[in-house]
């Protein structure tokens, strides 16, 4: 975990982000400060292998990152998913990235505990897990009991998993969906200009 001089250290935070939200943008801080990442890099989902229901086009959902973290000069967004044909996994998102930062570098997915959870079932776990190390989200009150029981169930690879709690992680993509839809507002659960995209394209309102 400890940074090595003059060897780069970067932040991958994986995820739907539909809508990216203050919770994702405070995980991203947080982390940059605890690990003492050089940079995050956001990575809208492209195609999730088992997503059940169908995400917002991929162009909002990137153009929604970009408004979101612009203003954070240790912040990216990358469209290595969301350019990428066929189902996106996220052991090849992080061999892509292993191969553009190098073997020297120490690199971190960031995402919730849930979704990691749900990561560590998937292709490739232990190879994953030889790529990066993870940085597992979670809420304040949040059980850890199931991340434990996966952990010890790991032939290999368990202390590279951290979970990080985040109070803001109480804020959910969802229930920012659900709210659009009722007409309840949104405002301080998004930056404002994420608030005045899904207003302007008219996002959430169905389905």
């Amino acid at each position: 975990m400890e940074q090595r001089r003059g060897k780069p250290v970067i932040g991958i935070m994986g995820g739907t982000f539909d809508p990216i939200h203050y919770g994702h943008l405070v995980t991203a801080e947080a982390s940059l400060h605890s690990f003492k990442l050089d940079r995050v890099i956001f990575v809208p989902t492209g195609k999730p292998p088992h997503k059940r229901a169908v995400p917002t086009d991929a162009k909002h959902r990137y153009l929604m990152t970009v408004l979101a973290t612009v203003t954070n000069p240790n912040f990216e967004v990358s469209r290595i998913e969301i350019d990428r044909e066929g189902v996106s996994y996220t052991v090849d998102t992080m061999r892509e990235f292993r191969r553009r930062y190098g073997p020297d570098a120490t690199l971190y997915f960031i995402s919730g505990a849930d979704a990691i959870l749900e990561i560590l079932t998937w292709r490739e776990p232990v190879g994953l897990l030889e790529i990066c190390h993870f940085i597992a989200a979670t809420r304040p009150g949040y059980p850890l009991g199931r991340l434990e029981k996966v952990l010890n169930s790991l032939e290999a690879g368990a202390e590279r998993i951290h979970p990080v709690e985040v109070p803001a992680l109480a804020i959910s993509s969802t229930d920012i969906r659900n709210r659009v839809k009722e007409g309840r507002p949104i405002r301080y659960l998004v930056p404002d200009t994420v608030e005045y995209y899904i207003r302007k394209n008219g996002l959430y309102r169905e389905g």
